[in-house]
């Protein structure tokens, strides 16, 4: 494998990636929303010289290419964010453009970047001739951003499709990822008695029964335990809402909904007898919600809403064989890090021990930001390593 071949080849189309990047920026694919998005990554597919383009159940937009022993998968979720404070962007969201180097627009880097990539990988190893003993797998995936991983169970535990590796395409800066913090989210609710509120001594009001447990909550956060890669696990509660039977009624019920990040050796069972454990004096009940929403195919596909945490051995094959791609391409030894944010990943390795590991155009803190944006050097040069990595995979 000639890996200058691979590089020069690629900054060739370093225009045509970038420009195909803004176009699909400027398809809007909320979750459940990205039929016109997944439309248009197939016929691109399919232009490269795809073995075979398909749509699963749920909607992902399926690239295979090669027939042989070692199967290798590199995903991109190609669902987004939606814009935010209108206000607080200096052009369209999904005006998607070309300017200063960089491609514009929502999705840019969260990630529809690395979809872009991808999909030009396959075209250099089409017309490079790379191909090899391996079966290659591109997935543009749906509905990551309303619950990471749902779209790969889905793969995995419906279609039975197990790869040996996986390849995540979420923004690292070029740098070479081995893992993330889990999650989960967690409803918390108290109830009351509701009364007039011209007498709110005849009630038990649920938002005042609330108000000690949001503080519980905030010191629990400091108390979380740490871990020297992943980080240092958090709580953060994200909403709270309630219910009477009036505005000028007591409540009679409060829900605060929390944002609970997982680090090393941290699980669903651990977490949550924390917050039942704050929670027990109110006699509160606490759950983990189940995500339920239709895809755009129409499919309901059900997951509860808790994404372990993950991590790869930094001397594993596919680490190795990142870092091998890497130096042959570039010249240099990558950063081998963490994401801070959740990924595919959590149903990949974290449920189903499908090791990955991370390589994507463009910045984490462009993610979900407004005047969203990646680097046009980090495109092509991704759709180079996307393309390496196979072959370096198969000398591991």
């Amino acid at each position: 494998m000639a890996f200058a071949d691979i590089l020069k080849k690629a900054e060739s189309q370093k225009r045509e990636i970038a420009d195909f990047l803004a176009e699909i920026v400027s398809i809007r694919s909320p979750s459940c929303g990205e039929s016109l998005v997944v439309e248009r990554i197939c016929e691109k597919m399919r232009e490269a010289g795809f073995d075979e383009v398909r749509v699963d159940g749920l909607g992902s937009a399926i690239g295979m290419i090669g027939s042989g022993k070692r199967k290798i998968a590199i995903d991109a979720h190609i669902d987004t964010v939606g814009e935010g404070d209108r206000s607080l962007w200096k052009f369209d969201p999904f005006d998607g453009h070309l300017k200063d180097g960089k491609v514009w627009g929502r999705g840019a880097a969260d990630q529809k970047g690395g979809a872009a990539a991808m999909v030009y990988a396959g075209k250099l190893i089409k017309d490079l001739s790379l191909e090899g003993d391996f079966t290659l797998c591109c997935t543009a995936t749906v509905m990551e951003e309303d619950c990471d991983g749902l779209c790969w169970k889905y793969l995995i535990e419906e279609e039975g499709f197990c790869p040996d590796v996986c390849v995540i395409t979420e923004p690292t800066g070029l740098n070479i990822y081995r893992g993330q913090r889990g999650r989960m989210e967690i409803e918390a609710e108290v109830k009351g008695v509701s009364a007039h509120g011209s007498a709110p001594e005849r009630g038990d009001n649920a938002i005042y029964k609330m108000a000690p447990l949001i503080l519980e909550i905030e010191k629990l956060n400091g108390r979380l335990r740490g871990d020297a890669f992943l980080g240092k696990g958090t709580v953060v509660m994200s909403d709270i809402r309630s219910a009477a039977p009036s505005l000028c009624s007591v409540a009679d019920s409060c829900t605060v909904y929390l944002d609970r990040r997982l680090t090393a050796g941290e699980t669903k069972e651990t977490a949550l007898a924390e917050i039942e454990s704050v929670f027990k004096r109110a006699k509160g009940l606490v759950r983990v919600p189940v995500y339920e929403e239709a895809s755009y195919t129409g499919r309901v596909y059900s997951m509860e809403k808790y994404y372990p945490s993950w991590v790869v051995p930094e001397n594993h094959p596919a680490v190795v064989a990142a870092q091998d791609a890497h130096r042959s391409l570039f010249g240099s030894n990558a950063k081998v890090g963490r994401w801070t944010f959740s990924t595919n990943g959590v149903s990949i390795c974290g449920m189903h021990n499908i090791p990955c590991v991370g390589f994507g155009p463009g910045f984490e803190e462009q993610a979900h930001a407004p005047n969203e944006w990646a680097p046009i050097d980090h495109l092509w040069k991704a759709a180079a390593f996307y393309a390496a990595f196979p072959g370096c995979l198969l000398k591991k």
